[in-house]
């Protein structure tokens, strides 16, 4: 990627990456380089990338002693590393506590308890309509409880929330 860079008469006018290297494309970028991931396009374009902004800063409040859910649309086999079950947990951990809770959703299972839960981490919900996934968001917003997704909260984690929402100024 540095080479691809530098061979570029031009610097990019917008980068997409995967939201997990985050960190090491940005080390790579000129601040004036737009950057954003696929997984906020996603947000912004099936959800409502307010909401999901709204829900990652919510991670700033997490204690210990909270409870989020982990929810996604699609019933895949989990792959050790994976993103939603096992990363994002652990970087949440290391930042609030490991006394932090986190269960589990997949597929249309969606649990009428979320009032008991601090935050909802969702997927992009590639597997989803936009109606099936705004219908969360909106039982979320009825309960009060914080939404986002993988990417937005990763941007959150990693400081760089605003610099990878920039590119979308609404």
């Amino acid at each position: 990627f540095p080479r691809l860079l530098d061979s570029l008469k031009d610097p990019p006018g917008l980068v997409i990456t995967d939201s997990q290297v985050f960190p090491q494309v940005n080390g790579l970028l000129s601040q004036e380089v737009p950057l954003t991931s696929f997984s906020i396009v996603m947000a912004r374009n099936k959800g409502d990338l307010a909401t999901f902004v709204r829900g990652a800063r919510a991670i700033r409040g997490l204690k210990e002693s909270d409870r989020i859910l982990v929810a996604e649309a699609c019933t895949h086999a989990p792959l050790e590393e994976d993103i939603g079950r096992e990363k994002i947990p652990k970087w949440l951990r290391q930042r609030v506590g490991e006394g932090l809770t986190v269960d589990i959703s997949a597929g249309l299972d969606f649990p009428e308890n979320i009032g008991e839960y601090s935050l909802i981490l969702h997927c992009g919900g590639c597997m989803f309509t936009r109606k099936q996934l705004m219908s969360r968001l909106i039982m979320a917003d009825a309960e009060n409880v914080p939404i986002t997704n993988y990417g937005v909260a990763i941007a959150e984690i990693n400081g760089m929330l605003e610099r990878v929402i920039s590119v979308f100024p609404e």
